[in-house]
């Protein structure tokens, strides 16, 4: 298998529209397999043990027959970056036509968020609106914020831990997303998240594949939703799959994050606030990284490799 990923092994820079996540280029890893091409593509400050599930992943995209899917496109919402001001959130908006529901960072600063917030509303006011946190409130900010932000579809991974999504749940109407809380777990199916979330976030590469999403939405018996990990085309058409092979969605995922790319391998466009799973060769003019960034990520294929047994 190591064979099959260093033949033809392909590492790429993507330039970001707007800084997202802390990093203004996404770097990926793409290989081809049997099925087609598949993307590796953990953040650089990852360790080679969380790597692992997502290598598990790609190797999976490559090698194994898609599920059934149950529609050929997937709806997705528009995604907000941290960022204010009505010119850059109009031009940031403009990179989701037809999206409905907008899922804004927030997270860092109260009075900007709500700003943020009351900003999206005033340039789309039917959307539905969706706050991610990504984990940095204590339940009493959380209380707060939901009090003062006007109806929200739901907040995501609002706190760290089990314990404070309990409480807030048990002070608070509004649904609650689990994110981190399951993808950053030890292991994914023994936590316990009843009780602390309504529904489970599902990202394909972090959680290892398609198979064991399904395996943990099973286990978790609660509604799901898909999002992106900031991938490129490739790994995007990949969750894309994932979404499709759910025979009940009721959310809009998270999957149009290619928005917030100046240049990928590949569009997969957003029609109608809807994205179609796609069958694609990969462009890596321009892309290509240095010599020297190849190798870092070839040796940590190999190391993460060797994890996988």
């Amino acid at each position: 298998m190591l064979d099959l990923i260093l033949d033809s092994l392909r590492v790429v820079s993507l330039p970001m529209k707007v800084n997202f996540r802390g990093i203004n280029h996404r770097e990926v890893a793409l290989f081809q397999g049997p099925q087609g091409w598949a993307e590796f593509s953990p953040f650089l400050e990852y360790s080679d043990e969380e790597s692992a599930r997502w290598l598990a992943c790609s190797i999976e995209a490559a090698t194994q027959v898609p599920p059934k899917l149950y529609r050929s496109s997937v709806g997705v919402n528009a995604t907000m970056p941290a960022l204010n001001g009505e010119s850059e959130i109009t031009q940031i908006l403009a990179g989701f036509p037809g999206c409905t529901t907008v899922k804004i960072k927030v997270g860092t600063n109260e009075k900007q968020d709500l700003e943020r917030i009351a900003t999206v509303r005033k340039l789309n006011p039917r959307s539905k609106i969706r706050i991610d946190v990504n984990g940095l409130w204590s339940v009493d900010q959380a209380a707060k914020f939901l009090e003062l932000c006007g109806e929200i579809e739901y907040v995501e991974q609002p706190c760290a831990t089990v314990a404070e999504l309990r409480e807030l749940k048990s002070r608070v109407d509004v649904k609650i997303v689990g994110d981190e809380i399951l993808r950053k777990s030890a292991n994914l199916f023994e936590i316990d998240l009843n009780g602390a979330i309504d529904i489970l976030m599902l990202k394909v590469q972090p959680l290892g594949g398609i198979k064991n999403a399904h395996a943990l939405a099973a286990h978790h018996k609660m509604p799901v939703i898909v999002s992106s990990a900031l991938e490129s085309a490739v790994g995007i058409n990949y969750g894309l799959t994932l979404a499709a092979s759910f025979e009940e969605m009721s959310y809009d995922c998270g999957l149009g994050t290619g928005s917030l790319l100046a240049k990928n391998v590949a569009e997969i466009p957003i029609v109608d606030g809807k994205m179609q799973i796609q069958r694609f060769e990969p462009n890596f003019d321009g892309l290509e990284v240095s010599a020297e960034r190849f190798d870092w990520w070839k040796n940590r294929i190999m190391r993460t490799a060797a994890l996988l047994g």
